[in-house]
């Protein structure tokens, strides 16, 4: 299997913050930890307007670079992510979302069980090929 989602080839997105610079909307980077494990679940963007509506609903909201458009984590997949706690690093131009898991985890994808994997780094490179993680397997 050689797809990006799924696969164990390595096929890194280099282009991925020129991609995202060339969006329509200002965006900050956004880092999501678990609040309990402070294992980092995913790395997302947040315009002005995700960010108020992050902070006004206490739900995890994003921007999406791919479909240019708001994106409240969990709305389709049911996979909520309530924010705890808001943390902005020393520069402020990245953000830290501090998160409880509603569901079964933060990834859109899934485990050979059908369940969404907790976090979106379920896999290691090793020896120039990506390998999965068996806890995330």
């Amino acid at each position: 299997m050689n797809n990006i989602e799924e696969g164990q080839k390595l096929l890194l997105d280099f282009k991925k913050l020129k991609k995202a610079a060339s969006n329509y909307e200002n965006i900050l980077p956004v880092v999501v930890q678990d609040a309990i494990s402070m294992q980092v679940l995913i790395l997302a963007y947040v315009s002005e307007s995700a960010l108020e509506e992050t902070i006004k609903t206490g739900i995890a909201t994003f921007w999406s670079t791919s479909r240019n458009e708001l994106w409240i984590k969990g709305d389709t997949s049911g996979q909520v992510l309530d924010v705890v706690e808001i943390r902005v690093n020393c520069e402020q131009n990245s953000l830290l979302f501090l998160v409880k898991v509603r569901n079964d985890g933060a990834c859109h994808t899934k485990n050979e069980k059908g369940k969404y994997r907790f976090t979106c780094y379920y896999r290691s490179i090793k020896d120039g090929s990506l390998h999965f993680i068996k806890e995330y397997k």
